[in-house]
């Protein structure tokens, strides 16, 4: 049987699937479909149905669940590995929390996609900002850096060069996170439909899991071609921190403690959106 599955040409997710697409493990009669696209075109395509397995933002969760569980594997949960809010050097740094808030509320943001965990986490730390603009989250520092907009949001491999661009970080949104919630922040995670049967899917799960494990195993020296294949004329110190970043025990197996991160994140979703109310027995595979 053959399934579509989905996920970036980021590193961490080429790390964690190399594994599972290139049949370094064994597949059985399980085949896939491989799609490589950003997260934003990702999360699109979960609000359509379209992939059998995809990996998604935490933040667009809600609005899939009708059509998707979540899987306990190939997820990217941690600490310290949130979205960064970033600008161009002031004139005058600001100095305090509230002449910050203020700036954001007055001036154009960009962001990776509306339905992103960025988002979601922005609009913890801001939520009076009402001027925002979503785009494809490699087009966010060029926004800022041509003054298109006051700040932008960036995610992935940008925050570790966004310095080298001239530009520098107001906040660290997944540390605001933390403290406020006192959970690791999730970010991104593998749905897949609940149409296939919770066999099949639990079969799925376990094959990322053994595809993670490889990869740690294997490629703990040296990055898999299948990473570097996509990296994007990344470094490959880049891509090693990027990969020690986004892939940890949580991508083995989301656990009590990736559960809870989840939990609280429907719970920041249900604040922001009173109307909805989300069963939280059917969030999870098995």
């Amino acid at each position: 049987m053959t399934y579509t599955l989905g996920f970036s040409p980021c590193p961490n997710d080429t790390f964690i699937f190399d594994a599972l697409v290139n049949k370094k493990i064994d597949t059985g009669e399980m085949e896939f479909d491989v799609v490589l696209e950003d997260v934003q075109t990702l999360n699109q395509w979960a609000i359509e149905g379209k992939l059998d397995f995809s990996k998604i933002s935490y933040g667009v969760l809600p609005l899939v669940l009708e059509q998707y569980v979540l899987l306990s594997s190939g997820g990217a949960l941690g600490k310290g590995v949130g979205p960064l809010l970033i600008s161009l050097p002031a004139e005058k740094e600001e100095t305090s929390s509230t002449a910050l808030a203020d700036s954001i509320k007055n001036n154009l943001v960009v962001i990776p996609g509306k339905n992103t965990t960025a988002h979601l986490l922005f609009s913890l730390a801001f939520p009076e900002a009402q001027n925002k603009q979503f785009r494809v989250f490699n087009e966010i520092e060029d926004a800022v850096l041509n003054k298109e907009a006051y700040a932008g949001v960036i995610i992935h491999e940008n925050r570790f060069t966004y310095h080298l661009k001239g530009l520098y970080k107001l906040m660290d949104l997944g540390e605001y996170w933390e403290t406020v919630t006192g959970v690791p922040i999730p970010l991104g995670g593998i749905v897949g439909k609940r149409s296939i049967d919770a066999v099949t899917i639990q079969k799925v799960d376990e094959l990322i899991r053994q595809s993670v494990a490889y990869a740690y195993k294997h490629h703990h020296k040296e990055l898999a071609d299948y990473v570097k294949q996509h990296a994007q004329e990344m470094s490959e110190e880049v891509m090693r921190q990027h990969i020690n970043l986004y892939v940890n025990d949580y991508s083995l197996n989301l656990g009590e403690g990736g559960r809870n991160a989840v939990l609280k994140l429907i719970d920041v979703y249900e604040q922001q959106q009173p109307s909805v109310n989300i069963n939280r027995q059917a969030i999870f595979a098995g």
